[in-house]
């Protein structure tokens, strides 16, 4: 969190020491805090995310939360809300971040913070992808909120960031269609392989399972005796990634029933022939 990093310094030490006496340094124990100021219990807050115990972001948590319940319309409520959102981030209590995120934004829609607690909500998807195995829903809703961003905040310091985590979970999907295509494919069930890899021919174009997705096509097509599909599979892939192992691999599994890489017919793949051919696709 570059935003506050260093506001507890620049703020200035006196109340901070006051609010730290009065904890007897004991961060576990929250003291009375309704006779100190907005900006002193927010200043023990950033202390313990910085200095106090950086590893329990939950010790600051109480902190910022007693600033709202205490100065609900200051400008320190507002400061702590966001911080809220992050150090629950931190804490991975993903969810709680994500309501404390939105609350700000619905709150504050034109703060200069806003940026930063939709780029803290698309993160408490993002950092959940590997989490939750086969089910895809919180990917997506990464996606959407990553695009918020993007769309939202291009000029923002955090656009280039979410432009990069977007396209690592656009791949992320992709590499889930293949993995279940794969699965698949192994046990014989070619229908279910085709249509997984299809998806990703024809949705996840630009990432970097297409080339694997098109070599497995002509595997599987060339299993079901539809070589008409399988030969233009493998023109696709010859097209756009002839130096990829992938379509030396495509090239020996047709030449061995006597075909080649050539666009045939009228199905699904040739109409996306046409379309790299024509350069709107890719």
């Amino acid at each position: 969190m570059g935003r506050g990093k260093t506001a507890a310094a620049k703020l200035g030490a006196l109340g901070l020491v006051t609010v730290l006496a009065a904890c007897g340094g004991n961060s576990k124990a929250t003291p009375n805090l309704e006779n100190f100021t907005a900006q002193q219990i927010y200043e023990r807050g950033e202390y313990e995310l910085e200095v106090g115990n950086p590893r329990r972001p939950a010790d600051a948590l109480k902190y910022f939360s007693e600033v709202e319940r205490l100065y609900p319309y200051s400008q320190w409520a507002k400061r702590a809300l966001i911080m809220e959102a992050y150090a629950q981030h931190r804490a991975k209590k993903y969810e709680e971040a994500r309501a404390s995120a939105q609350r700000f934004l619905d709150t504050y829609p034109g703060d200069e913070d806003a940026a930063y607690a939709q780029y803290l909500l698309a993160l408490s998807y993002y950092d959940q992808i590997d989490e939750v195995g086969r089910d895809q829903g919180l990917t997506y809703q990464a996606l959407q909120s990553l695009r918020d961003v993007i769309e939202k905040y291009p000029n923002s310091e955090y656009a280039q960031s979410a432009i990069l985590k977007f396209d690592l979970a656009f791949d992320h999907l992709a590499g889930k269609e293949m993995e279940i295509g794969r699965y698949y494919l192994k046990r014989g069930n070619y229908t279910a392989a085709i249509n997984r890899f299809r998806v990703v021919v024809e949705q996840f174009q630009t990432t970097a399972h297409t080339p694997e997705a098109l070599e497995r096509l002509v595997e599987a097509y060339l299993a079901l005796g539809i070589n008409d599909q399988a030969q233009t599979a493998g023109a696709i892939l010859g097209h756009n990634f002839q130096s990829s192992p992938f379509y030396q691999d495509a090239y020996n599994l047709l030449e061995k029933k006597g075909l080649k890489p050539e666009a045939k017919g009228d199905g699904w793949l040739a109409k996306v022939y046409r379309q790299v051919i024509k350069g709107e696709w890719l």
